[in-house]
């Protein structure tokens, strides 16, 4: 195995990159700004720290959409500055370990594939990796025997369902109801209940903060634009009319769950009911939805220490470890 060996989580908000060479993952946000239509002006946490704040003459974007590729350009941008900024500038050719969806066309699998060999980082190997199998590697799931695992991963964009065994999927859903979702939800839920518009970035600071707000007995403080007097102003949100505005989408992930649930076969559903439904992903950690879960399903639900970064660290393993080198395949090789 190449020292010059990465595993590349592409999230739709967040992108994971796993470095062989100083044994680490870098989080960044999956953004990218372009000023006059052609200059890269920023990327990652620096293009974050400029939405919804920047001129007419400077676009950001999210290139990744619902877990698919949809700005391909960009998005070749972003993989090569990243990885050009872990190698320090230095051009030597590399190996790439993707995750990918599972629940995703051919073509779009390809694309994945394309997006790499395309980006002029100088990939000699590119290896595709089931996004679900190496969430279940992260949390130190045993994926190679025949117990049936349960993996519901809550990203930014979309929430993906998946039942393993034996290094395989048996069954997988991707669903569009996700941290992005969640936020919509806030934002619309303010807007009506408290004639309050709020940004993007102010709802989903929202959402993260409301574990802190329930151990401290506080309401959030946050700032927007008054609908009737059009004027910018500060408010208190109580933390319960979150709670309540979220059910809806916590209730549509409970019922996917359910319905992947009644599609399993007997035996490895015997094993969820034993080992209980593994909890991962970015917006996994939204207050109430583990527990909302739990009793929905009358199933334990088992959280991810490392939600945001599980992806990175089953591919982490399969880079490190070759009893698990075979969860990656090859498209131009014939693999799945």
């Amino acid at each position: 195995m190449s020292a010059n060996t990465f595993g590349i989580d592409l999230g739709t908000s967040n992108i994971k990159i796993y470095d062989l060479a100083k044994d680490g993952v870098i989080v960044e946000k999956n953004m990218i700004a372009i000023k006059n239509k052609s200059e890269v002006f920023a990327y990652g946490n620096s293009a974050y720290d400029m939405y919804e704040k920047a001129p007419g003459n400077i676009k950001i974007t999210y290139p990744l959409s619902a877990g698919v590729i949809a700005d391909i350009n960009h998005m070749e941008t972003l993989v090569r500055l990243f990885i050009n900024a872990q190698m320090r500038g230095q051009s030597r050719p590399v190996d790439v370990y993707v995750a990918i969806p599972h629940d995703v066309t051919e073509v779009e699998r390809k694309a994945f594939r394309d997006l790499i060999r395309d980006s002029n980082i100088r990939a000699k190997e590119i290896m595709l990796v089931e996004k679900a199998v190496a969430d279940a590697l992260g949390m130190n799931i045993d994926v190679m025997n025949s117990q049936g695992v349960l993996v519901v991963d809550v990203g930014f964009d979309t929430t993906e369902i998946s039942v393993l065994s034996l290094g395989g999927i048996v069954i997988s859903k991707l669903m569009k109801v996700a941290g992005r979702k969640f936020d919509d939800t806030i934002r619309s839920t303010v807007r009506k209940e408290l004639s309050l518009i709020i940004g993007e970035k102010t709802s989903e600071n929202l959402r993260i903060s409301l574990t802190d707000l329930e151990s401290s007995g506080t309401d959030a403080t946050v700032y927007g634009r008054d609908i009737v007097t059009g004027l910018p102003v500060e408010r208190q949100i109580p933390s319960r009319l979150v709670d309540v505005a979220l059910i809806d989408d916590f209730d549509q992930i409970l019922d996917n769950v359910k319905a992947i649930l009644e599609r399993t076969p007997p035996e490895l559903a015997a094993d969820v009911y034993k080992n209980g439904i593994y909890l991962t992903g970015g917006a996994s950690q939204t207050r109430n939805l583990a527990q909302h879960l739990s009793d929905g399903l009358s199933l334990n639900i088992n959280l991810s220490e490392i939600p945001v970064v599980s992806v990175s660290m089953g591919l982490a393993k399969i880079i490190r470890e070759n009893s698990y080198r075979t969860l990656a395949y090859d498209i131009d090789a014939g693999g799945k």
